[in-house]
């Protein structure tokens, strides 16, 4: 079939929290397809590495700072949605401003980056909107609940994209990882092994990975080949989905 192909070959992207982890791993793999990548994040110094190991650009920007996107017009092919962060507590203990800063990046900077990226993809007639999501963007685990809710949230934002975008030849899309082995997760396991009293092999099969039936964590590389695919031609017509890399732990 003519244009169904994985190369990103005069492509555009930005890829938020790019610097590290998912977003670094997908930055390369669309500059490895041969896009343009823009990788952005708040820590500079970090993004600046990444985009000169792909040949792309920096966008050092605190994208929790909603305020200073709302006006925002942005000129690209592709947007990721990648930029998160956690925090942990019961719902009575869950300090209002941790979670108004989780929906602030993980949901309202999403829907401000789209509606910044939406009318220039409109006007060329294509556009990808990939959204990092996690498996508790379908399934909820205690002591969460501003993760989830915006995991919840940005499911939704993204069906809607899809619905409005479709016409344009836009299409949005989750990807919804499980644990994926990043610094962050990482840092997760040695925090857990230790509050627990266990080590951190009894941590990954009892607490990540219980719920699993592949028992390891996803690598960032299987994130990004996914994510290529999706920013393709051959996915023109994969919109409004959501794309498990979880190891089962949704079906479940």
């Amino acid at each position: 079939m003519a244009g169904t192909t994985l190369s990103l070959a005069g492509r555009r992207a930005v890829v938020t929290g790019g610097a590290s982890g998912i977003g670094a791993a997908i930055a390369r793999a669309f500059a490895g397809a041969g896009a343009t990548v823009t990788v952005a994040d708040r820590d500079e110094a970090a993004a600046r590495a990444v985009a000169e190991e792909v040949g792309g650009d920096v966008w050092a920007a605190d994208l929790s700072d909603v305020a200073a996107l709302e006006d925002l017009s942005l000129d690209t092919d592709i947007l990721v949605n990648n930029a998160g962060i956690q925090r942990i507590n019961p719902v009575e203990e869950f300090v209002p401003e941790d979670w108004r800063l989780i929906h602030r990046l993980m949901l309202e900077a999403p829907f401000l980056l789209t509606r910044a990226v939406l009318p220039g993809m409109y006007e060329r007639g294509f556009g990808r909107i990939i959204n990092l999501s996690s498996a508790h963007g379908l399934v909820a685990s205690p002591f969460k609940s501003a993760y989830v809710a915006a995991k919840h949230g940005l499911q939704g934002l993204t069906k809607v994209t899809a619905l409005e975008g479709g016409p344009h030849g836009v299409t949005a899309n989750c990807i919804n990882p499980g644990y994926v082995r990043t610094p962050l997760v990482d840092e997760q396991v040695a925090d857990q092994a230790a509050s627990r009293g266990i080590s951190e092999e009894e941590v990954l099969d009892q607490v990540f990975l219980a719920h699993s039936a592949v028992k390891r964590l996803a690598e960032p590389e299987e994130v990004a080949t996914l994510a290529v695919w999706l920013a393709s031609d051959a996915a023109a017509v994969a919109t409004g989905s959501s794309y498990s890399l979880d190891g089962g732990w949704a079906a479940t």
